[in-house]
């Protein structure tokens, strides 16, 4: 119970420090932000890990790069994606990515259900919020969704080539300056703000750091389909985060929306036969 406890605390760590870094929006906006959090957690993770690819071979290297442009992509379509729309619906779109992965890797009709489902809670969704959802909002969080969907494979392709957390750190690392250039174009020098450096590392913590080392922990122990199973709560978590922090209320339809979406979820991953699940750390990527 304790380490599926880590996996729960990883998981509230995750969204509210998205809803932490929404709050700097208006000072750097979602580019800035984002530019912010993989630069100074990847920073801290390079220095701590000291990776090398001395000696890789170059399938090794395309491996971490790739790795690293959809950890970059899918969070800074994130970032955009909630600079626009509510946290909590972002997530819940963004889960499709990993869902129809699910989905798609599973076998018997059953997965058709789960997938039915799912359209059912985005279809609600969209009729609980009808007239009040950016498209671009919604567009960038279903691209991160199918980064995300990425992200999954090429960090399990990682976890396998590197050792330790040196996967993660050259990830992290790639990701920082895959965004850097759009931090600095659209922020300039407010990212060097004291203030903005501080909120900045508290997002870099709560969204990266404590959630990688909690679930590191866990997985020791707590079964990868467990811990599938908490992750696909990160919409309602979203959400709650999102009430809680940005003031961003939810209404009926949204929960129950939310709700069907997160049953689907559990639903598709919760299964005998395996499936790519974000088993190894880093369902922050965001």
């Amino acid at each position: 119970m304790g380490r599926v406890g880590l996996v729960v605390g990883g998981q509230f760590s995750v969204q509210f420090g998205a809803a932490v870094a929404a709050l700097l929006f208006e000072r750097v906006g979602a580019g800035g932000a984002v530019a912010l959090r993989l630069g100074l957690s990847g920073a801290a993770l390079l220095l701590v890990c000291r990776p090398t690819l001395r000696g890789r071979t170059r399938a090794d290297v395309l491996t971490a790069l790739g790795y690293g442009l959809a950890l970059g992509g899918m969070n800074l379509c994130f970032y955009e994606a909630i600079s626009r729309i509510p946290l909590g619906v972002a997530v819940t779109l963004e889960v499709l990515g990993p869902l129809t992965l699910s989905v798609l890797t599973a076998r018997g009709t059953l997965r058709w259900v789960w997938a039915g489902l799912a359209l059912a809670g985005v279809a609600l969704l969209g009729a609980a919020d009808a007239g009040a959802l950016s498209p671009v909002g919604v567009a960038f969080a279903l691209a991160a969704g199918a980064l995300w969907a990425c992200y999954i494979l090429l960090a399990q392709r990682a976890g396998r080539t590197f050792a330790r957390l040196d996967g993660l750190a050259l990830g992290l690392g790639v990701a920082a300056l895959l965004v850097a250039p759009v931090g600095i174009a659209e922020a300039g020098a407010d990212l060097l703000d004291p203030t903005v450096l501080a909120l900045g590392a508290a997002v870099a913590v709560l969204s990266s750091l404590l959630p990688y080392s909690l679930e590191i922990l866990a997985l020791r122990t707590v079964p990868a389909s467990t811990f599938a199973v908490i992750m696909s709560l990160s919409p309602a978590v979203a959400a709650l985060a999102g009430a809680l922090v940005l003031d961003q209320p939810l209404t009926v339809l949204s929960a129950v929306a939310i709700a069907l979406v997160v049953a689907a979820n559990i639903g598709a991953i919760a299964r005998p036969a395996p499936a790519p699940t974000p088993a190894r750390p880093g369902h922050g990527a965001r």
